[in-house]
């Protein structure tokens, strides 16, 4: 984190500020290899299932294909029996092959392609696909891609990190919270990763008791 970005984040939100003063450096990384269609099978796999399940899912799903994540072709190929035999769900099939096909038909762009596109470009489009939601694509902004200003006010954790260190008795609505998080710009993404390590502590906290 830039001394501007954290400069900035102080002055818009002192408390968050004072978060950021005894968190220190920001630790969020993403990777940058990664192509958004192997995020959003991904993303797929782990929806409603714990990491460890959706892992287990996925590498029955390369040891099926021979790679660690099918190409979308060699995904369309694959039986539905197969599929389920993974693990996967008669609507998490559906939902990948629309992936794989909306991959070849260009909708889901390659890495490259969605450097030139915005947030809200790249949410528009995947937001058209089975299965993908607005918190998926925000996800893929954020740790696939990099994005610096990405504010994902429906994500629990966020908004109960904002929620423990302003001491409120309940969590802002997603609405309230967008407004809010508009003074964070344009370090909205450095924002989240420390409203999340603030749901972490508090979580850790309660264990202790």
């Amino acid at each position: 984190m830039s001394r501007l970005a954290r400069a900035h984040l102080t002055q818009a939100d002192p408390v968050l500020g004072a978060l950021i003063g005894e968190v220190g450096r920001c630790g969020l990384v993403h990777d940058r290899t990664r192509e958004p269609y192997a995020a959003l099978i991904s993303a797929v796999a782990h929806q409603q299932l714990h990491a460890r399940a959706a892992t287990a899912i996925l590498g029955r799903l390369a040891a099926l294909a021979g790679a660690e994540c099918p190409a979308p072709a060699a995904l369309l190929s694959l039986a539905e029996a197969d599929l389920r035999g993974c693990g996967f769900s008669g609507a998490k099939i559906a939902a990948l092959r629309d992936i794989a096909a909306r991959t070849l038909d260009g909708t889901v762009p390659t890495r490259r392609a969605a450097s030139r596109l915005s947030d809200a470009e790249l949410i528009e489009r995947l937001c058209a696909l089975r299965g993908i939601g607005r918190w998926t694509v925000e996800m893929l902004l954020i740790f696939t891609l990099g994005r610096p200003d990405v504010f994902p006010v429906d994500d629990f954790g966020v908004r109960e990190g904002y929620r423990v260190i302003h001491g409120l008795d309940a969590q802002p609505k997603p609405r309230d919270f967008a407004v809010i998080g508009e003074a964070y710009a344009p370090y909205r993404t450095t924002a989240a990763w420390y409203l999340w390590r603030a749901a972490d502590r508090a979580k850790e906290t309660a264990k202790g008791r």
